[in-house]
């Protein structure tokens, strides 16, 4: 690792010093969006529905999609909600590692013989718990959306844009459920145990049992590379140049370097972690999402319970702006399409991101995993967002910082002057947890990009390698240099994975719904056999 360190610097260094120049940045810039501009045209085309507004393609796609596994699924979104939160729990780990039919299948279960002894060797395959795949895709997607972007949606949508955004994040968890569900259906298990999974095995596969295995291996190429080419942009330079930006803000730094010292520093970091695997990540974001979450959560509510006597007049202008406009320019369909805007971008549900990092869980039922992956959308936009949104509109009240219906740039900093107004210096705290959420992001799309890394080079250390040292580089690079161009191509590769997932995900949603079922049937068997007088395994786990 030290000489993969070392050699990362020696090449960087000089190579960014030179290219921190303005001049330098532009011509890279300008160069890069001379070959790249019509794919992002392309992804993020707006179809014209009036003169005044237009709605991107691949967000009716996203919705779209979310509505109909909604519909398809009978509403899983809600009815799988807290049995969701029973396996996150692990109230039936002993089923998931060993099936029902073992532990409970039998009239006199468990009676006279120790049955743990018996299926000690015939534990599920995985590398992660539930608790730790959920933090890990949760890290990719909690973050500046959930800080900056719903200040933005806000400053042009008005508060109504909010009730549109928690529609997306309610319609979102059927996406995920069903993507991650076939994640782990699919997924691929090496002679180690390590795992490999997501969009690209069970398009491939899946589509195969179907006879569309053509079809299956275009679109899982496809995929491959969008996923790597979004790591590398908006899952690793993005964050990295926010992070950094932010942070020689915070300490006002007046060297040019900075950016780049700050970078290599990242960089350093996000090596220590990514060279360990899926296991070292989930180790990570396991502590830092719940803690950054909850603090911000926490000041949320400090803010809302101190402004408690304006939370009846904010879901009052929410309500009213949602179905009226409030006056803002577009009226009830630029608040509607704001508001599902940043929901949707937000939680990434229908991207199939997630459904990579909810592969590597150990689990015998497929669907397990699926139910506990709603909750990303919840957490993150239903919770989260929607958390952000009334700090702002609440406090918006008497300070009068933010004019609905007029576009900002720095949501970041419009949202740290909404907690700084009953929160005094908040804004410290919150740029240092915009800093962790940037690294959380970036190790878990690199283990998303390494994915499809692999499917497309091959599994061995070599390919691991090469992919982490490129990766560590596009770290340092983000963080450098200004490179708008190169942003917005790699945001648009994210974007145009929702194409190959979705068109998979429709097509294998029989699969799905025969797994829900599966997983449904045994927790029926585990709860009849624990009414039977049977002892609960869950413990001896």
């Amino acid at each position: 690792m030290k000489k993969l360190l070392l050699s990362l610097f020696s090449i960087l260094t000089p190579l960014l010093t030179y290219a921190q120049d303005a001049s330098t940045s532009a011509n890279i810039d300008a160069t890069f969006k001379k070959y790249t501009g019509w794919f992002v045209d392309f992804i993020f085309y707006e179809i014209p529905f009036s003169e005044e507004f237009q709605i991107p393609w691949v967000l009716i796609v996203l919705i779209g999609g979310a509505t109909y596994f909604t519909i398809y699924f009978k509403l899983i979104n809600f009815t799988g909600f807290w049995t969701a939160i029973k396996v996150v729990r692990g109230k039936y780990e002993d089923i998931e590692k060993h099936g029902a039919d073992t532990l409970y299948g039998d009239s006199t279960p468990n009676e006279g013989e120790n049955i743990i002894e018996t299926i000690r060797d015939d534990s599920a395959e995985g590398e992660v718990s539930h608790f730790q795949a959920l933090t890990a895709a949760l890290s990719a997607t909690v973050g500046l959306g959930n800080i900056a972007g719903v200040a933005v949606a806000l400053s042009i949508g008005g508060p109504g844009a909010t009730f549109w955004m928690i529609l997306a994040g309610l319609l979102g968890m059927a996406s995920k459920f069903a993507e991650c569900t076939l994640g782990v259906k699919y997924r691929d298990v090496g002679p180690d145990g390590t795992v490999y999974g997501g969009p690209m095995y069970y398009l491939k596969k899946g589509l195969g049992e179907k006879g569309m295995g053509g079809l299956g291996k275009v679109l899982a190429v496809i995929f491959s590379i969008f996923v790597i080419g979004g790591s590398f942009g908006g899952g690793n330079m993005f964050q990295a140049n926010q992070a950094a930006a932010q942070f020689v803000k915070l300490f006002e730094f007046s060297n040019p370097n900075a950016g780049l010292y700050f970078g290599l520093g990242m960089a350093v970091l996000v090596a220590i972690v990514i060279i360990g695997g899926i296991k070292r990540i989930a180790s990570v974001t396991e502590k830092i999402v719940p803690f950054m979450a909850g603090v911000y959560v926490l000041a949320a509510i400090i803010i809302l319970v101190a402004n408690y006597n304006h939370i009846g007049d904010a879901f009052g202008l929410i309500y009213e702006g949602a179905f009226s406009g409030l006056g803002i320019a577009g009226g009830l369909i630029g608040v509607m399409i704001q508001g599902i805007r940043r929901g949707a971008f937000s939680n990434e549900a229908g991207v199939g991101s997630a459904a990579i990092a909810h592969s590597a869980v150990r689990t015998k039922y497929p669907a397990s995993e699926g139910i506990v992956a709603l909750l990303e959308p919840f957490v993150d936009t239903v919770v989260i967002c929607t958390m952000t949104a009334l700090v702002i509109i609440i406090t918006n009240y008497e300070a009068g910082f933010m004019e609905y219906g007029t576009e900002i740039t720095e949501g970041v900093e419009i949202t740290a002057t909404a907690f700084d107004t009953v929160i005094p210096h908040f804004s410290i705290v919150l740029t240092i947890a915009v800093i962790l959420f940037a690294f959380s992001t970036m190790i878990s799309w690199s283990y998303y990009g390494m994915q499809g890394w692999k499917y497309l080079f091959g599994k061995g250390k070599i390919t691991d390698m090469v992919y982490k040292f490129l990766f560590l580089i596009f770290v340092v690079v983000g963080a450098s240099i200004s490179l708008g161009s190169v942003i917005d191509f790699s945001d648009a590769m994210i974007f145009a994975m929702v194409v190959p997932n979705i068109i998979g995900v429709m097509l294998l949603t029989p699969i799905v719904r025969k797994e829900l079922k599966k997983y449904m049937k045994a927790i029926n068997k585990k709860e009849d056999a624990l009414d039977s007088g049977a002892e609960d395994l869950t413990n001896k786990m």
